[in-house]
């Protein structure tokens, strides 16, 4: 028999296989680079150039260390955010002890039932009791939501003040496990626990249970080039402004599956899909200023033209709803104050981005540090507080964050590694690449 509990746990893995389908198209990833994670996802007014591309294009063309001013790469950058509010993992454990128990009591209801009618009644009485468990673990596991955040990214700049060149590859991606409990799943498992004249052993869990897990997915991956040019304003005062035009591609996945039809070998995670692509625009500008030119501020305005794209219906019978990805311009501002050993920095996402399906809606005010140890070595912090946030959503709430993170340089190669902290989320990011 199909047990529950497996059908959840494999929901788990099957999440995973949907989110690396989902974003095959590039290495998908939530680009915050890991100095901008580590330093609380902020960048707008302090990337360097190889992350200029996706954080600022304007960065590109702005003055840099002369050890990063020549040439950056980075290659890759990873991270992964994973969210568990409720303890859904320890949940499905205790749904998986639960379904054993009963199906091993009703195994041995036969079994004695033939030959000792007072062990076999003892054990229905158990059954019964086994049965309102579970009942009441199902009811428990009704809309709790596991998230998981992944993601990669590339890219490599020529920064230059007359002309900076710079390409990048990049995404973004989440994918959600959810519990939805029947109520004829009520019924049946109070009929069980509740009725001495049902026999347990009678009761075909794998056909008559309908409470069901859900998958939601969706990436955004893209590729692009970025073009970035000093503006020279007289009296010492520059302005830099940076364009990436880019090719986006959406992608959506919804599977939900009651618990005694799913089956490992039906399952094809590509008709569960919806796909959209397009061209789009991110815009930069950069200024600084002070006696030593050493403040600087950033507006980044990305994904300037509206995308959307709805989700597939995987089980209409359940008049399921479709959700609607939403890419919507995102207008970032940002100011930096940079010594020689120090860059601190703070910004302000002026437009809320909406949430796919059960993410939370999300518009950061970010702060964070790094602190330069002699060029090979810099220690980051940071945190962000989301004022979009919204108790009321469908899934994780997501509020305040809490990041930092470590820099290492030697002889222009560079290894990055971030740890993000919340409440609901813990996430990490590795980054490889190099500058001169």
């Amino acid at each position: 028999m199909a047990l529950p509990s497996s059908f959840l746990r494999r929901t788990l893995l099957t999440a995973i296989s949907a989110a690396t389908l989902v974003a095959t198209t590039a290495q998908a990833g939530s680009f915050n680079n890991a100095r901008s994670l580590a330093m609380g996802g902020t960048g707008v007014a302090t990337a360097h150039p190889a992350a200029a591309a996706s954080l600022n294009p304007a960065m590109m063309a702005a003055t840099h260390h002369d050890w990063s001013d020549d040439f950056g790469l980075i290659l890759p950058s990873v991270n992964a955010r994973f969210a568990d509010e409720e303890e859904v993992l320890d949940q499905v454990d205790d749904l998986q002890d639960a379904i054993d128990n009963f199906d091993e009591l009703a195994q041995e209801i036969k079994n004695f039932e033939s030959f000792n009618l007072t062990e076999a009644e003892r054990l229905r009485d158990e059954a019964r009791l086994a049965a309102g468990d579970l009942l009441e673990q199902l009811e428990a596991f009704d809309k709790d939501t596991i998230r998981i955040n992944a993601g990669a990214g590339l890219s490599l700049a020529v920064p230059s003040p007359r002309l900076a060149v710079g390409f990048f590859a990049n995404g973004s991606l989440t994918a959600t496990v959810r519990g939805e409990f029947d109520e004829d799943d009520a019924a049946l498992l109070r009929k069980i626990a509740e009725d001495t004249t049902f026999d347990p052993e009678d009761a075909n869990l794998e056909d008559e249970l309908k409470s069901r897990g859900r998958i939601l997915a969706s990436a955004v991956v893209e590729a692009g080039i970025s073009f970035a040019h000093a503006l020279d304003l007289g009296n010492d005062h520059v302005l830099q402004l940076g364009v990436s035009p880019k090719y986006v591609q959406l992608r959506t996945f919804q599977y939900t599956e009651s618990i005694g039809e799913f089956e490992d070998d039906d399952f094809d995670a590509a008709d569960y899909e919806t796909e959209k692509s397009g061209f789009n625009l991110d815009i930069g500008a950069a200024y600084a200023f002070g006696e030593n030119k050493q403040w600087n501020t950033g507006l980044m305005v990305k994904n300037l033209i509206p995308m959307e794209l709805k989700s597939a219906q995987s089980r209409p019978d359940l008049d399921e709803e479709r959700y609607t990805l939403e890419l919507k311009p995102k207008v970032t501002a940002a100011i930096a104050h940079t010594g020689n050993y120090h860059v601190v920095t703070a910004e302000l996402e002026l437009t809320k981005q909406k949430g796919f399906g059960y993410a939370d809606d999300t518009q950061w005010f970010s702060v964070g540090a790094e602190f330069d140890a002699w060029r090979f070595a810099q220690l980051r912090v940071g945190a962000r507080q989301n004022l979009a946030s919204n108790s009321d959503n469908a899934g994780i709430e997501e509020k305040t964050q809490f990041t930092a993170g470590l820099g290492l340089n030697p002889f222009g190669a560079r290894l990055d590694i971030a740890a993000l902290v919340s409440d609901s989320d813990l996430g990490a990011a590795l980054e490889f690449g190099a500058a001169f």
